[in-house]
């Protein structure tokens, strides 16, 4: 029986479901895989998901694109590689409280934005300002990661980046108005997120990896076909969740099932040029840098190392 640690990008959420439900129902166990699914919660997330695969931590992370571009371009890390995008559509967004007058993107200059200190992040929301008319002046704090929403609520700062159908979905039924500006609204070609991350020697050794990744495909097409019982599964295995309200859990769930599949009804597939069009924006915009901030031109990062859809049942 072959071992697979999966390091979660956050605290077990319906994002997650499709492993959730695949080790539930003996999909994993059918392939001969030991799969044991951790959350950033287990260190405060003190080691990010992706780092913990760079060391040899964990065999598999779930991050967003920025990290495999950021692992690629780390001179004292293995290249990480991304094998499969968990969801087909960037549902994430940032957002402002609806009462804070904070209507749009270019409103946030001289604000405080709560950052998840990622490489990349703070200059795509600094961009994402500069696109709606601002001038990407805002104020970063960097709270402690699993705390930021409730920094947002509390005051603390005025803007963050959410996943909406969890913390969206959240402060819809305790009343919330939010603001919500996401990325292709205001013209930045944002990447997979979140997506599955590998060191080469995993991919290299693919068996077992194509393995885990048929079944959970299998798991989440269980969630697309079945979304209450998908959420129920969630909610009865995943531990250390912020939120198990039954109802809460299946209203996410049906914000989701739109986002699993390719229109061809596949999942974990990634488009060639949706990667090359956020690598390019990212280097005309002088993001695209190294540690040390020497821009990356993006003919000097080739997309095609980026990611794989070799490893997947329908490829």
């Amino acid at each position: 029986m072959t071992t697979i640690d999966l390091a979660l990008d956050w605290t077990p959420n319906t994002n997650h479901t499709g492993f959730y439900v695949a080790l539930a129902e003996g999909y994993y166990a059918d392939r001969d895989l030991d799969v044991s699914i951790h959350s950033p919660a287990n260190d405060d997330y003190e080691t990010t998901p992706a780092k913990q695969v760079a060391t040899g931590e964990a065999t598999l992370a779930i991050a967003p694109s920025e990290s495999v571009i950021s692992y690629q371009t780390h001179p004292d890390y293995p290249s990480l590689t991304a094998v499969a995008a968990v969801c087909q559509e960037d549902k994430s967004a940032i957002v402002t409280l609806g009462d804070s007058g904070l209507d749009r993107p270019a409103e946030l200059d001289g604000h405080r934005y709560a950052s998840y200190d990622a490489r990349f992040e703070d200059h795509i929301v600094r961009q994402l300002i500069r696109n709606d008319g601002g001038d990407g002046d805002i104020d970063i704090v960097t709270p402690p990661k699993l705390g930021i929403w409730n920094t947002l609520l509390d005051g603390e700062a005025d803007a963050t980046w959410v996943f909406m159908p969890w913390e969206g979905v959240l402060a819809a039924r305790d009343g919330i108005d939010l603001n919500a500006f996401y990325l292709d609204e205001y013209d930045v070609p944002y990447g997979y997120t979140p997506l599955l991350l590998a060191r080469p020697e995993t991919i290299v050794d693919g068996d077992a990896l194509s393995d885990f990744l048929t079944a959970s495909a299998r798991g989440y097409q269980f969630a697309v076909d079945n979304p209450d019982r998908a959420a129920e599964v969630l909610g009865e295995t995943a531990e250390g969740m912020d939120n198990d309200d039954p109802d809460f859990l299946r209203e996410s769930q049906h914000e989701l099932t739109d986002a699993y599949l390719t229109a061809d009804g596949e999942w974990g597939t990634m488009a060639h040029d949706r990667w090359d069009a956020f690598v390019e924006w990212l280097a005309a915009n002088d993001i695209l840098t190294t540690v040390d901030d020497e821009p990356i031109p993006a003919d000097e990062l080739p997309t095609s190392e980026l990611y794989t859809n070799d490893l997947l049942s329908d490829a």
